[in-house]
């Protein structure tokens, strides 16, 4: 937020002061619900979960420099010169104050959601506005019922125009975010298996995904992957453009001559969109990487840039932390760390991106995918089937349900399979089987925490010669 005056803030979550006594012209910039992160002039925000309750660390907050904090209760004393903003229950806090703060911003917003690549295009889509344009977007991955509010929140006057990410577990959470951000775009980068736990079927998935467009304007354009074949059934359901982007030619934005540049490992392809036809080249990993940048152009052509802006603004693209981050050690061992989520899809492209590297051994360190409920044994075992077909040598399988996964490689004659129930249990083997000129993929759901197996490969594998 810019400097916003304690009244307003009130005004804005429906609260009650409890004490005046701070001086009249304060302002907060920002709030803040984590103590660790909590800098000075910070309005402190005390969250509940489960097991916790952040009401307890008010006083440390305050201690940290925070003007004061929101509370759900009256307290027992008041430390003069801080606020004290009463409010019936804090969770609702973050979207009360995004919403009206969000109302002063007459810029578009581009909302991003899909069962894969959703932090990928967000960045490809910022990189590429960013050309022309000053760039507001979700920082990280935070895209649920806190996340989208909080990132709304750090919107500044000179913003030009914003783009949300929105991830979802359950049916409504989409068209509850839609309604807070309320976006001129709305892109859709594929409807795969992730959640499927909660939403029955990947049919069921779409219905979620496309609550996107209850809160957009009938003229709004959908930019859709028209390679995914329940997406490409919704251009005679929607009533409003639709932008299709994909491999095919039959896409309203589509690609040419991809190829890999074996020096640089960047991609090169020619970009055939409703107005013009131009090489880009990519600065990153994957061939699925065209569909980002598909989409990025479609939104920059739909703000009116033009091929050379999109082409320049593809070169600034800059993945998100554990987003395929390419880390190159000593003896030519390259580590594909792609840690952060994990689905059926995301795992197939990630050992395809594995396969083409350019590394005489290929290891495929992969965890338990999450929230795939009784769908999950099978689609591990499909995921350990890919990791035969795309010729990697090593699998190294991680968790309770990563067991069908090391089951169906070997089944596949993958060279080298191993099974562990735990990362503390795979470590020292995974330092065994590490060697020079290899090429290590990375990958699990968020729960399995694998940046944890990232660190450790690093620490083990020295740095590469000056």
């Amino acid at each position: 937020m810019g400097p916003t005056a304690i009244s307003a803030i009130e005004k804005a979550v429906h609260g009650t002061l409890l004490s005046r006594d701070f001086p009249d012209d304060l302002t907060v910039s920002r709030v803040c619900y984590d103590t660790r992160e909590l800098e000075p002039g910070d309005l402190f925000l005390p969250l509940r979960g489960e097991h916790f309750d952040g009401h307890a660390f008010i006083d440390q907050a305050l201690e940290k420099g925070a003007v004061g904090t929101f509370t759900m209760r009256e307290r027992d004393d008041y430390r003069p010169g801080k606020v004290y903003l009463k409010v019936q229950d804090t969770a609702k806090v973050p979207r009360l104050l995004a919403q009206w703060y969000r109302s002063q911003f007459q810029i578009p917003f581009v909302a991003v959601t899909g069962s894969v690549g959703k932090t990928t295009t967000k960045d490809m889509i910022s990189a590429v506005l960013s050309e022309r344009f000053s760039v507001h977007k979700t920082p990280m991955n935070h895209n649920n019922a806190l996340g989208v509010p909080m990132a709304l929140l750090e919107l500044e006057r000179g913003h030009q125009v914003s783009v949300i990410e929105m991830g979802m577990n359950h049916a409504g959470e989409i068209h509850d975010l839609a309604d807070l951000v309320r976006p001129q775009v709305g892109v859709i980068t594929n409807i795969g298996d992730a959640h499927i736990e909660n939403l029955g079927s990947r049919e069921g998935i779409l219905a979620a995904k496309s609550e996107l467009f209850d809160h957009m304007a009938p003229d709004a354009p959908a930019v859709l992957n028209g390679d995914d074949e329940l997406l490409g059934t919704l251009r005679d359901r929607l009533a409003r453009p639709v932008l299709y982007c994909g491999v095919s030619p039959h896409n309203d934005y589509y690609v040419t001559g991809l190829d890999r540049d074996l020096v640089t490992d960047d991609l090169h392809c020619v970009l055939h969109t409703p107005r013009a036809t131009f090489p880009v080249v990519i600065p990153a990993l994957g061939d699925y990487m065209v569909y980002p940048v598909l989409m990025a152009a479609a939104v920059a052509e739909h703000f009116g840039m033009t091929a050379q802006e999109i082409a320049q603004g593809i070169l600034r693209y800059a993945p998100t932390k554990m987003r395929m981050n390419v880390v190159d050690r000593g003896a030519q061992v390259r580590i594909l760390d792609d840690a952060y989520n994990a689905n059926p899809q995301s795992m197939r492209a990630g050992l395809q991106t594995l396969a083409a590297a350019q590394r005489e051994y290929k290891m495929a360190i992969l965890g338990d995918m999450l929230e795939l409920g009784p769908m999950g044994p099978s689609l591990h075992a499909a995921v350990g089937q890919v990791v035969g077909e795309c010729n990697i040598n090593c699998l190294v399988a991680i968790g309770p349900l990563a067991q069908h996964m090391a089951k169906a490689a070997d089944a596949a004659q993958v060279p080298e399979v191993y099974w562990f129930p735990t990362k503390e249990e795979a470590l020292p083997a995974i330092a065994r089987l590490v060697r020079p000129n290899a090429a290590i993929l990375v990958k699990a759901s968020r729960g399995m925490r694998f940046e944890d197996v990232t660190r450790y490969l690093i620490s083990i594998t020295p740095d590469p010669a000056p």
